[in-house]
């Protein structure tokens, strides 16, 4: 690697970390969003006590959660990145949030003013939800290495680690889903109405599917549409595991196998939709009057 190629590395590690540390002093001025990034990065951890949880049935039995073989490796790793994602909704509300304050406040007129472009202002929060996806990984991965660890009947390193990929499923769903709350919310500029945007999206998803329904006269065909879209491709990242636990449970129910496995074709759709969501939020910055 030359001299030219190392400065230029270390110019943009160094832009990088100025954009996230310009978001991150934003947001740690807002009360509501301390109080939600803070939510966000908790609730996960909410597999630690349902972990723990011991159901007593009217003195006659105990059940413990964690003793029906769902802490086991490597069945974990999909359990929870599955049921952390749903709190994703907390951080989307900050997503939004530090749109619509940059306008309600006129800090984004500030901000450029000040010397920031419109491609660094976007970059700035692309790189805020990369960093806060990054953390939120880490953090789920921790504590599902050291729930699986405690409870897991096996713990050979090729076991343990055979389905860690679903972490890389969960980073990428979290990128993309704040990504579309970007867009949602440079678009609207009202945290509201960017949430609201959401479901609409979400019903629109499902017409699309009903559209194609009756052109190709199959529920499978009228699905794979469906799989493209924003919402249902992040969704299809990880696949539901209730399928799964009961597999394990009962193996000779063997029509319910499903194919529940991270595959990097849908991972490639999603990072396109990022890749659009934030190409789109630039350039609607870039051509709108401030």
């Amino acid at each position: 690697m030359t001299s030219t190629s190392i400065s230029n590395s270390y110019t943009i590690n160094q832009n990088m970390i100025r954009l996230i540390q310009l978001e991150l002093q934003k947001l740690w001025l807002n009360r509501t969003s301390k109080i939600l990034i803070f939510i966000s990065f908790i609730l996960p951890f909410t597999v630690l006590v349902l972990s723990s949880i011991k159901i007593n049935f009217f003195g006659f039995f105990t059940l413990e959660l964690g003793e029906l073989g769902i802490f086991n490796f490597p069945i974990i790793w999909h359990i929870t990145t599955f049921f952390a994602s749903y709190f994703k909704f907390f951080f989307a509300i900050v997503v939004v949030s530090m749109i619509g304050n940059e306008y309600s406040n006129k800090t984004l007129k500030q901000n450029l003013i000040d010397g920031l472009s419109k491609k660094e202002f976007i970059l700035s929060k692309f790189y805020t939800i990369v960093f806060f996806s990054l953390a939120a990984t880490l953090l789920i991965g921790i504590a599902t290495f050291c729930i699986g660890m405690y409870y897991s009947s096996y713990t050979e390193a090729s076991i343990v680690f055979r389905e860690v990929e679903f972490l890389l499923a969960y980073f990428v769903k979290l990128v993309g889903f704040f990504s579309l709350c970007l867009f949602f919310g440079m678009l609207l500029k009202r945290s509201a109405f960017a949430l609201a945007f959401l479901f609409v999206l979400y019903i629109v998803e499902w017409l699309v599917f009903w559209g194609a329904y009756e052109i190709f006269d199959s529920a499978d065909k009228a699905f794979q549409v469906k799989n493209y879209m924003p919402l249902e491709s992040m969704y299809k990242l990880i696949d539901q595991p209730i399928q799964r636990i009961v597999m394990t449970k009962f193996p000779d129910k063997a029509e319910l196998g499903y194919d529940y496995a991270v595959h990097f074709s849908e991972i490639a759709i999603v990072l396109g939709w990022t890749g659009l969501f934030i190409f789109l939020s630039y350039r609607l910055l870039k051509k709108r009057d401030l």
